[in-house]
């Protein structure tokens, strides 16, 4: 691998000289992936809902890229995994985190039906970052403690469409509980964190990177408790699904939960699509991770050694530039 060093040199000699050149092939409608015909050094990053870890892991990125690069990335919060991979596939954004999951079934034509039968072919990965957890938050007195006592229930399965949504069936599947066996309600993070509070529904998942801040937030205010997932259905799990992973919530993470709680999970990504240059993949990348000292949040999980770990999809020539 060229070093951090050079590497950073070339890539900003490159930007400086090119980045009119590049303009059209920067995303969207030959618009420099700002969506709105203006400047080439705008990139567009499309994150997640404001109470999740995609929106700050997003806006650290920005302060990485900014001060790295000739770009800027401008970042959007937005439905997270699902609508994002819609953006990248329309070119309306140039860079966005999913769900590794989602980018599979995205790049294959596969498991949900906004891709069934059509896979977003233009879709590309750039790296893996950190495991996305598998929360299932439900209050403290409600009497589940078993993924089975989630049958009969209200449960918010996250916001129609999202990555959140496609991990709760898929467990609750696993375990033989069908959408004809509970209420299902869909929101965000923070509305779902609400509606536990106020006892309009009995549980919730949340995926995302401990802690998250929604369940932080619910946890000062309500005696709330995380339903665990025990071995034999973790492998009931991943024997159904091969991207979920054995995980841990460490004990601590939330108030007046000190033991740990066994879980699944995911992998965070970030992706962009073939109408992105090359060298402004490289160059973003080569940004983020030749300065991944630089991040607070998930820090222990993201760095190069780790990046294409858990990768579900084909690699942009950027990143594949950069990584090998």
């Amino acid at each position: 691998m060229v070093s951090s060093v050079n590497r950073r040199k070339l890539l900003k000699a490159a930007g400086v000289a090119g980045i009119t050149a590049i303009a059209g092939c920067l995303g969207g409608d030959g618009d420099g992936g700002d969506g709105d015909g203006g400047d080439s050094s705008q990139l567009s990053w499309h994150a997640g809902g404001q109470s999740g870890t995609y929106y700050p892991l997003s806006n650290e990125f920005k302060s990485i890229v900014d001060e790295n690069t000739d770009y800027s990335l401008q970042v959007q919060s937005t439905g997270a995994s699902v609508a994002n991979v819609g953006s990248l596939g329309r070119e309306e954004a140039d860079f966005a985190l999913i769900q590794n999951d989602v980018g599979y079934f995205a790049a294959n034509g596969t498991g949900l039906e906004e891709f069934e039968g059509e896979p977003v072919e233009n879709l590309r990965g750039v790296a893996t970052l950190y495991p996305e957890t598998i929360h299932i938050v439900t209050q403290a007195d409600s009497g589940i403690s078993s993924i089975q006592d989630l049958e009969g229930t209200t449960i918010n399965t996250g916001d129609l469409g999202s990555g959140t949504q496609v991990n709760a069936l898929q467990i609750l599947e696993s375990v033989g509980i069908t959408t004809d066996d509970f209420e299902e309600q869909n929101s965000g993070f923070s509305s779902a964190s609400d509606q536990i509070k106020d006892g309009d529904i009995d549980a919730a998942f949340v995926v995302g990177g401990w802690p998250v801040g929604a369940i932080e937030d619910l946890a000062t205010t309500s005696d709330i408790s995380l339903v665990e997932v025990p071995e034999d259905v973790r492998e009931d799990i991943k024997s159904d699904a091969e991207w979920f992973a054995d995980d841990t919530i460490p004990g601590g993470q939330y108030g007046g939960i000190d033991e740990d709680v066994e879980t699944v999970s995911v992998q965070a990504m970030i992706a962009t699509h073939t109408g992105v240059d090359e060298t402004v993949v490289e160059e973003v990348t080569a940004a983020i991770f030749d300065n991944v000292d630089e991040l607070s949040t998930k820090a222990d999980f993201i760095s190069v050694d780790s990046a294409q770990e858990g990768m579900s999809i084909e690699l942009h020539a950027g990143a594949d530039a950069y990584f090998n």
